[in-house]
C-alpha cells in the first residue's frame, strides 16, 4: 500500500490515475457477496418462481456490470475483460443465496473494481427478482476475496 490516495491530485482533485507506462499483466480478482432472505423466497429463487430463473438471470447480470464499470464508477479505466465469471449459489446454511465473481483481464490496471460490481448488481438483480415476496432481505458482505498481478501485489482476504 502507498498510504495515499491514489485518485486524489495534488490540488485535492479527483482524478483518473495515469497507467500509461504500466507493464500489461495478467489479473484477476474474486469478489464476493450474498443475499440474505425468508425461506419463501429462497423456495422461489430455488424453483424458478417470481420472475424466472434468479440465479441465471443474477449471474447475466453480473456479467454484464463487470463489463460497464467503467461507466458506473468515475475514476474507472475501460478494460478490456478477458474472462468474467459469476456465479449464484445458495448458502450453505440456507439463509440465502451467494454471489462469486472470478474477473480476469491483461492489462496496466487491476479488476477488483470489477468483480465487486459483478457481484453487487448481481446482488441487486436478486432483490428485484424476489422483492415482491420479501422486501426485507439484505445484501451482505459484498467484498473482495482475491487479486492478483500488478506492482501492488497479490492480496487474499
Amino acid at each position: 500500500m502507498t498510504g495515499k490516495l491514489t485518485h486524489i491530485d495534488a490540488d485535492g482533485r479527483a482524478r483518473m490515475v495515469d497507467v500509461t507506462g504500466k507493464a500489461q499483466t495478467a489479473r484477476r480478482a474474486t469478489a464476493t457477496g450474498r443475499v440474505t432472505m425468508s425461506a419463501e423466497a429462497l423456495g422461489l429463487a430455488r424453483s424458478g418462481g417470481g420472475k424466472g430463473d434468479v440465479r441465471a438471470t443474477a449471474e447475466i447480470a453480473g456479467v454484464m456490470a463487470a463489463k460497464r464499470t467503467s461507466e458506473l464508477i468515475p475514476m474507472c479505466h475501460p478494460l478490456a475483460l478477458s474472462n468474467v465469471k459469476v456465479r449464484v449459489n445458495e448458502t450453505s446454511d440456507g439463509t440465502g443465496l451467494e454471489v462469486r465473481a472470478e474477473v480476469a483481464t491483461t492489462g496496466p490496471t487491476g479488476v477488483e473494481m470489477e468483480a465487486l460490481t459483478a457481484v453487487s448488481v448481481a446482488c441487486l438483480t436478486i432483490y428485484d427478482m424476489l422483492k415482491a415476496v420479501d422486501r426485507g432481505m439484505r445484501i451482505e458482505g459484498v467484498r473482495l476475496l482475491a487479486k492478483s498481478g500488478g506492482v501492488s501485489g497479490d492480496f487474499v482476504a
